[in-house]
């Protein structure tokens, strides 16, 4: 007798074997840690690196995006400003409306910041210096999908590697921003003299978070407690989280 053959929809064949998860990494003239997060997202399993030109104007086929540290267009006039007019950005202020996670590490931290993407600004540091040096974290929020197996309260270990990381909101604005959840990482021993000790903040919305230490500097077993992996790890489930939401709703999620 012949047997009908087993043709699974597309919503099963994305259960059964998902495809990766794509993030484009954005490569603006003078980024310098773009090779080193290409690399982190490479150690995770189920993600995908790809580049993405300052020059391209659209993000397509793309699940989330990182814009890695450096010194973009040297940082001439201020850090990020030059970067926040390219082409690319416009395509990522749009993506991030759209709820795709982005994520901003160092230099990138200062361009959302710079395109109104995450409130405030990052102004030189208390001592006037470069500043070099591990400086542990206390992750704030687990709602974001960059930490989202980071438990409330964890103190994880992030080298940073920055002269304008002093981050700074006014004092209205920055009580709306305490109020609502959007401080993801604190300073345990405050470095550069940042307001409030923020290392780190989100939109409301959580999808788009920004940092000014480099998770994609501490991913390896050898030389240290690979704390940068959980951002990326993160990212994996909450992106495969939501998958199964929409195509097996009953599941539980993954942690």
């Amino acid at each position: 007798m012949k047997t009908q053959p087993n043709v699974r929809s597309q919503k099963e064949q994305e259960f059964y074997s998902p495809p990766p998860i794509r993030v484009g990494i954005v490569q603006f003239p003078g980024t310098n840690c773009d090779f080193d997060t290409w690399e982190a997202v490479r150690s995770v399993s189920g993600l995908e690196p790809s580049w993405l030109s300052y020059q391209t104007d659209s993000v397509r086929e793309i699940d989330a995006v990182i814009l890695p540290g450096g010194f973009s267009y040297g940082d001439y006039l201020r850090t990020g400003a030059m970067a926040a007019q390219t082409p690319v950005m416009k395509a990522i202020r749009k993506f991030a409306q759209e709820g795709h996670p982005v994520l901003g590490i160092c230099n990138g931290f200062q361009i959302l910041v710079e395109t109104g993407l995450l409130p405030g600004a990052l102004l030189i540091n208390a001592s006037r210096s470069f500043i070099c040096e591990d400086s542990p974290v206390v992750s704030l929020t687990s709602r974001t999908p960059f930490t989202s197996i980071i438990p409330e309260g964890t103190r994880i270990n992030l080298p940073i590697a920055h002269q304008e990381g002093r981050y700074y909101l006014p004092e209205d604005k920055l009580r709306n921003i305490e109020a609502s959840g959007q401080v993801v990482f604190r300073y345990a021993n405050n470095p550069n003299g940042s307001i409030h000790d923020i290392a780190g903040v989100s939109n409301p919305e959580g999808n788009v978070v920004g940092l000014m230490p480099h998770p994609e500097r501490r991913i390896r077993h050898s030389s240290s407690p690979p704390d940068g992996l959980l951002f990326f790890e993160s990212l994996l489930i909450s992106l495969r989280n939501r998958m199964f939401q929409r195509t097996a709703p009953d599941l539980p999620l993954l942690k």
